[in-house]
């Protein structure tokens, strides 16, 4: 299915602001709320409009402290993996888990309310998974863009 560009436009500012009114996007672009719509269900129904996400401020629910990690994992194989997403899954601080390539299997993002709680939650909580080899911990200093 081919899309023009305010279907590229529309997706763009859905992805911008989730909670974007229709009459908004057809004021944006010139259009009826019914035919903004009618293009929603189109981008949704092709793939192009996956899910919609809610974005929760960490801070306001007093976790100061944001790290990410950089998981390299001891046994390598299809068990393994699954071992470490099922393990890892139940740490709830665990906001991010992405399976990537490189230096590291896994890179996580982990909240916390402090750094002694960020110490608590590494040793008693992520550091128990069995198969973890190497874990390096990156504090983020600002806000992500």
């Amino acid at each position: 299915m081919s899309f023009d560009q305010i279907d590229i436009g529309i997706a763009k500012l859905i992805e911008q602001n989730a909670d974007i009114s229709g009459d908004a996007l057809g004021a944006q672009f010139g259009i009826s709320q019914s035919a903004v719509w009618r293009r929603v269900r189109a981008l949704e129904a092709a793939g192009v409009i996956s899910h919609y996400a809610l974005d929760l401020d960490a801070k306001a629910l007093g976790f100061e402290v944001v790290v990410y990690l950089g998981v390299k994992l001891a046994l390598k194989g299809r068990h393994a993996l699954a071992d470490f997403e099922t393990a890892i899954a139940s740490i709830p601080e665990v906001v991010l888990v992405q399976h990537v390539l490189g230096v590291y299997d896994y890179r996580l993002r982990v909240v916390a309310r402090d750094l002694a709680d960020f110490e608590r939650i590494l040793r008693r909580r992520v550091m128990t998974i069995p198969g973890i080899g190497q874990v390096e911990s990156n504090v983020r200093l600002g806000k992500e863009k």
